[in-house]
């Protein structure tokens, strides 16, 4: 059995994964699905203090309350950088990480960084000084009219600071942990393709997942079963340098 932890992306919250988690646990893996501060069934706690350590520290909590060891971290689109961010804080927790169409910044940037210049100054535009509203679900590549009206009903707005402000991440990103990426292609989503060269800078594993770029509601087979392949397969030994050992 292995242990997953699955972080969602901006605008969304630990519900978005219930297709993947369910296929997951029916194959015996313990999952958890938390939903970050401000998103979600969690909107009501948004605040202008919602920054990027407060849902750093959202998914530490889990792992620490729950005592989760050698767990696989899986990051989706923004989830990325909480990802990237928690294996700066508890590097020994995890075994590995997975960033699916993830969002991925140079060490010290903010998230918006990673975004095409149209796309951030949109948001900026569309922001009300604490949140910018959702897209439409066609956007994330969700084309099944039922799909997408399950996500209307649930996306929330974004909070602002979690983009405008940095994670603080550290050289070498991911702290020396294994990390695979992977791209979903079917249709591409080209807001996050920044990201594309510096995972294969970074040298992480890199593969493509032919669902859009919501695959955990579009492909959710696809999408479970690259994690459990991800999951069983043998990762080489972390190398996380001595001073940053959580």
């Amino acid at each position: 059995m292995s242990t997953y932890v699955l972080v969602h992306g901006a605008h969304h919250g630990g519900w978005c994964w219930s297709r993947v988690a369910g296929l997951l646990r029916a194959a015996g893996h313990e999952v958890f699905t938390p939903t970050l501060t401000g998103f979600g069934e969690r909107a009501h706690l948004l605040t202008a203090d919602v920054v990027p350590a407060v849902l750093v520290r959202d998914v530490v909590a889990v792992l620490e309350c729950e005592e989760l060891d050698d767990v696989l971290l899986v990051g989706h689109s923004f989830g990325a950088l909480v990802a990237l961010g928690v294996a700066d804080r508890v590097p020994s927790r995890l075994r590995a990480l997975l960033l699916l169409d993830g969002v991925v910044v140079e060490p010290g940037e903010p998230g918006f960084a990673g975004l095409p210049a149209d796309v951030v100054a949109a948001r900026i535009a569309a922001a009300d000084g604490l949140t910018y509203p959702p897209p439409s679900p066609p956007v994330f590549g969700v084309p099944d009219p039922a799909d997408q009206a399950w996500l209307a009903r649930r996306l929330t707005p974004q909070p602002l600071r979690a983009y405008t402000e940095p994670f603080g991440l550290r050289a070498p990103l991911g702290n020396g942990l294994p990390i695979r990426y992977v791209a979903c292609t079917a249709p591409a989503y080209p807001a996050v393709h920044s990201a594309h060269s510096i995972a294969r800078r970074e040298g992480w594993d890199f593969g493509e997942l032919a669902g859009g770029h919501d695959a955990m509601v579009t492909a959710p087979e696809l999408t479970a079963a690259e994690l459990l392949r991800w999951g069983s397969r043998e990762v080489a030994p972390r190398v996380i340098p001595p001073h940053r050992q959580g």
